[in-house]
């Protein structure tokens, strides 16, 4: 059970990186946090992946206030997302013509809801950006909804701000990917647990 589980956290996750190096690649705008590292990126010349990974170090460091633990799942979400992501940007070409783009970047939303999915139903921990969404529902008694707007904004205007890349794929991002990681987490939480999922 446990390794049936760890697996498909990897692979969610490394689903998720490869993702946003497809919509990194479509050039047509980023989910939030990812302008956020793309802007950080452009500013200090570290990779998109280590952007990630000491943001998300970072931002596991402000659970402590907050009282959150982390698990398994969120230490391999800050490391796994991170380096996935780098080496599909070593391997995946820049593109050209708008059609293409737009395949890619409606691919990495779609794989992103279906990597978040896997590694949400995987039930090994959350990620440190959603546990810092927990922290401050259940320590300062903010609702879900409003902390992670408040915190997505910020982001996502602070990532503006330092260049980094705003436009149709953060829109799509925005409204697609709730419902999106819905639809695909009964099915992967029942195949965490070793069901075969019932067909829609």
């Amino acid at each position: 059970m446990f390794m049936r589980r760890f697996i498909q956290l990897q692979l969610g996750l490394c689903l998720y990186g490869v993702a946003a190096a497809m919509m990194v690649r479509s050039n047509l705008g980023l989910d939030p946090w990812n302008v956020f590292h793309q802007g950080l990126s452009l500013k200090t010349g570290m990779s998109l992946g280590t952007a990630s990974i000491i943001m998300g170090v970072l931002v596991m460091l402000a659970w402590i206030p907050l009282r959150q633990k982390p698990g398994l799942g969120t230490l391999c979400n800050i490391f796994v997302i991170g380096l996935s992501m780098d080496a599909a940007l070593a391997v995946m070409p820049e593109i050209s013509g708008l059609p293409l783009r737009l395949i890619f970047m409606a691919l990495g939303v779609l794989l992103t809801g279906m990597g978040g999915a896997a590694y949400i139903g995987a039930g090994m921990g959350t990620g440190p950006r959603d546990g810092l969404m927990i922290g401050l529902n259940q320590r300062l008694g903010w609702s879900i909804r409003v902390s992670r707007m408040l915190i997505e904004v910020s982001v996502l205007v602070g990532g503006w701000l330092l260049g980094g890349s705003v436009g149709l794929g953060t829109v799509v991002f925005a409204v697609g990917i709730g419902p999106l990681i819905q639809v695909f987490l009964p099915w992967f939480q029942a195949l965490a647990r070793g069901k075969i999922p019932a067909r829609a």
